[in-house]
């Protein structure tokens, strides 16, 4: 029975009907619909009988009979119904001589063992099943919040809303794992409701290593004499058991920012590989949009997104997507083929006028999003803005910036990720023009990840920074 309920594809039917022939004599089949069709047999069964037999088949299947008797030809048959729910299988046994009270014992034997064997299979995949919903349930939640909308999240788990929800503020962890792991981890610490206590774990369905776990903002990380409770407590512990693991944490941030938590956590994540211990904590830094001049900024982004204005939602929205991920993994989070994505993107660029390839272009238009969204435009419309993209970046604040961006990296790791940036982000282009490995182009890049802060290899939502940074370095030495 063990040996039975615990293969993964489940019972081998076969294999206990085969049993059975050999103890007593007879074929039998095991029969799950009253049409007669048999789910397994023994080898050399008479299918013909169950043709026969189908109006019988039919009523014990319904629920009418638990056990019948009868004769087909020269076969004598026993038929007995498993179960107590309907439509129920019937475990057929026909034979040439009538079965003596030995061999009906082991046939109803046979079919209460079948029966338990079915119905420990199905509630394996009820539990499956379980699993499953609840991890798109917390996915819906975790994408509900990455989109600024808290209220949609809680509408989504009306009956049942997690206790996230209820905070005021949250703290997003990201773990860094092997990708069997992340599973074993958010199903150990699942609650009966299905979340995690006071957050949710998520498998990341863009990268295969990631767990991304939200919970809310009781405590100070990082802080001197701060201390973790609960389940981030559990994450430090489990970086600190495997060797393999790593955690960037975020700072705190209300129900809406999720999406800024998220970045924060992907650049600690970045800076934990070389941090004491593989766990990094973010730090604030001042964002460039932040310290660009409002308005001039304001009409300056309006102006060249304003082709947009006739280009579809989804393509916009598709197109924010890859200014902070690949475009394979943006295909994979939103479950389309990579041309698809491609498609909007092309619409985009189309509409900008712009090579959403080059990774300055794309840069350029990733600020004027973010202003867009962090700084509603609030002014009348304007044919060309007043400053360029260059005088934005001109200002004493906006070098300053750079100055605390950049200050961290040693002088070869800066040349290389010029040299990166100039190449398009094409290691082998910049290996090239070095005259150094292609090895040692990403060598350089990783240890300037870490030194910055910033994730410039994973998702890449680092480098924007890095092109606008050395940019106003290069207009200040111009």
């Amino acid at each position: 029975m063990r040996r039975q309920a615990s293969r993964g594809a489940g019972p081998d039917v076969r294999k206990v009907l085969e049993w059975l022939r050999r103890h007593t004599g007879v074929h039998a089949a095991l029969v799950t619909d009253g049409a007669g069709a048999a789910e397994s047999c023994t080898a050399g069964f008479p299918h013909e009988v169950l043709g026969q037999l189908t109006p019988l088949l039919m009523r014990m299947s319904g629920g009418q009979l638990a056990t019948a008797v009868t004769q087909s030809g020269e076969l004598h048959v026993r038929c007995e119904a498993l179960g107590p729910h309907g439509p129920r299988p019937v475990l057929v046994a026909a034979g040439p001589s009538k079965p003596t009270s030995d061999a009906i014992a082991l046939i109803s034997h046979t079919g209460s063992f079948l029966a338990l064997l079915r119905r420990a299979g199905r509630s394996d995949r009820i539990w499956h099943d379980y699993q499953h919903r609840t991890h798109q349930l917390r996915f819906a939640v975790l994408s509900a919040l990455l989109s600024g909308e808290p209220l949609l999240a809680r509408r989504m788990t009306t009956g049942a809303v997690p206790p996230l929800l209820d905070a005021d503020r949250l703290r997003l962890y990201l773990l860094q794992c092997p990708s069997a792991d992340r599973e074993e981890i958010a199903r150990a610490y699942q609650d009966p409701s299905g979340y995690h206590g006071s957050g949710l774990m998520v498998r990341c369905p863009v990268f295969a290593c990631h767990l991304i776990c939200v919970f809310t903002d009781d405590e100070e990380p990082g802080a001197p004499g701060g201390k973790l409770h609960g389940h981030p407590e559990t994450l430090l512990r489990l970086v600190r058991d495997n060797p393999r693991y790593a955690l960037g944490v975020s700072g705190g941030h209300p129900l809406h920012a999720a999406a800024e938590a998220y970045g924060q956590a992907a650049h600690a994540l970045a800076a934990a590989h070389a941090a004491p211990g593989r766990v990094a904590f973010y730090h604030g830094r001042s964002s460039l949009e932040g310290v660009l001049p409002r308005r001039a900024s304001q009409e300056w982004a309006r102006v060249l997104l304003r082709p947009l204005d006739t280009t579809t939602k989804t393509s916009t929205d598709i197109t924010r997507l890859t200014m902070n991920m690949p475009r394979s993994a943006v295909a994979r989070l939103l479950g389309l083929s990579r041309n698809t994505v491609t498609a909007h993107v092309k619409r985009v660029e189309a509409s900008l006028g712009l090579d959403l390839t080059d990774v300055r272009c794309r840069a350029a238009v990733h600020l004027a999003l973010t202003l867009s969204s962090s700084v509603p435009f609030t002014g009348s419309g304007y044919d060309q803005p007043n400053s360029t993209l260059d005088d934005l970046l001109r200002t004493e604040r906006a070098a300053a910036w750079a100055a605390a961006t950049l200050r961290p990296l040693q002088a070869r790791h800066r040349r290389t990720l010029q040299a990166w940036i100039d190449a398009n982000t094409d290691a082998q282009r910049a290996a090239r023009d070095l005259g150094i490995s292609r090895n040692t182009i990403r060598t350089h890049l990783r240890t300037a990840e870490s030194a910055l802060g910033l994730d410039l290899l994973t998702a890449g939502t680092g480098v924007h920074d890095v092109v606008h940074a050395l940019h106003i370095a290069g207009l200040r030495a111009a």
